[in-house]
């Protein structure tokens, strides 16, 4: 049994939607067809299972479907469906329980806020390949955050100017360097070029050092064969990560990659917002994240403390708790990754709203290539920083003793940290 849960809004009955939506999205039609038993929707039919209602809402999250209406109920619907009726393809759940309820009329908003789903789903798909432990082995990095950067600017440099960098990049003592979201295989920097241009300075830094920094890619393409083709040249270059936009992608296409990958997938989120940004409508992050996490990535960007979008830092707790959280076993959480507006100055409240833990992937962009002293102060700022909210000791404390990191507060104290 699968148990989704909506919250509802309507100037109407609560219960009749739930109902409703129970109907419609599974044995209901809008008139009796021949085949429709009672038998039938027995075995197949979703349920109600529960309704928790909540403090009416003023304002209606869809003003159009409104009418003259001023008062608006809300509850939350635990609905259940059989898994015999859907089964464990993820685009099936995903057609079957969540997308046709946005469609149902009669509501002012709906929002998917949690989903249980039976262990058949954990059989059925591979999950992270590598997630937090193979995170942390391939970067050599135990007991504290892996630190990251990020490739800036992220449009324009060519090949061997993104080569430049890395190479300063990799002097500081950094464990981990992407490309930026937006760079994949662009004209002025087509990702064969990329690959040749830094891949020699990665292992070149490994063999004089013994540290190999994880350099993660960007792979996607909208045709699965061209997105492998490019996993492969990653793969043969001695790479060991890349950068792969989910939404932009899909399911399908992360699907297609995970089966064959031997990379670290580090799954951005860019498109997200879409699905989530208004508190009346689409789903919460709890809910989107398992589909991504069943298909198997590795590694999955969920903001941070006082970033620099809309997102509030409470968003974020709860992102980084849904990550963290098992879903099935402990083997099965990707590997959290806190960025955007990352600098030293937020690992003191990352450290305490996120459970005390230090698995997870800190990646600052301007915060560490920005810093005054140069890329290398700046990955040493930000692991002081860390050290400092590890012991419980202020960091404008800890600064006295550690000029890095006291050039970090200075520079960045009013949060932009890029």
């Amino acid at each position: 049994m699968l148990r989704i849960t909506y919250r509802i809004e309507t100037p109407g009955d609560v219960e009749f939607l739930a109902k409703k939506i129970a109907s419609d999205q599974s044995t209901g039609t809008f008139v009796p067809v021949p085949g429709e038993t009672e038998e039938l929707k027995a075995r197949v039919a979703a349920r109600v299972l529960a309704i928790r209602h909540l403090e009416p809402a003023d304002r209606a999250s869809w003003p159009d479907e409104a009418g003259s209406a001023t008062r608006f109920n809300r509850a939350d619907a635990e609905i259940a469906f059989p898994l015999d009726a859907v089964g464990t393809d993820l685009s099936a759940l995903m057609t079957i329980a969540i997308g046709g309820v946005y469609s149902i009329k009669g509501m002012t908003g709906i929002r998917i806020v949690d989903m249980k789903l039976p262990p058949e789903f954990a059989a059925a798909h591979p999950g992270p390949q590598f997630g937090v432990v193979g995170s942390r082995r391939l970067t050599g990095v135990e007991g504290r955050p892996i630190i990251g950067t990020i490739v800036k600017p992220a449009l324009g440099l060519r090949p061997e100017e993104t080569a430049v960098l890395v190479g300063e990049l990799l002097s500081s003592g950094v464990d981990f360097i992407k490309d930026d979201e937006k760079l994949m295989s662009p004209a002025y920097s087509p990702l064969s070029a990329r690959i040749a241009a830094i891949m020699p300075r990665i292992l070149d830094h490994e063999q004089k050092t013994g540290k190999k920094v994880m350099y993660a890619f960007g792979i996607s393409h909208t045709d699965p064969d061209e997105m492998m083709r490019n996993h492969d040249l990653v793969v043969a270059a001695g790479g060991n990560a890349a950068v792969v936009n989910i939404n932009s992608v899909g399911m399908g296409g992360v699907a297609f990659l995970r089966k064959r990958s031997g990379l670290v997938l580090h799954a951005h989120r860019n498109g997200w917002d879409i699905l989530t940004r208004h508190g009346g409508l689409g789903m919460e992050f709890s809910v989107w994240q398992q589909f991504w996490r069943l298909l198997g990535v590795d590694q999955f960007q969920i903001n941070g403390i006082r970033v620099k979008y809309w997102e509030p830092d409470e968003s974020f707790v709860k992102s980084f708790e849904a990550v963290s959280t098992p879903l099935f076993t402990k083997d099965d959480c990707p590997l959290p990754v806190v960025g955007s507006g990352q600098w030293g100055g937020q690992a003191p409240e990352t450290y305490a709203r996120t459970g005390h833990t230090t698995d997870l992937l800190y990646l600052c962009g301007g915060g560490i290539v920005s810093h005054p002293g140069g890329p290398g102060a700046g990955v040493r700022a930000v692991r002081q920083a860390w050290e400092a909210a590890v012991a419980g000791i202020p960091l404008a404390d800890y600064a006295r003793d550690h000029p890095e990191l006291a050039q970090s507060l200075e520079k960045f104290a009013d949060g932009k940290g890029a």
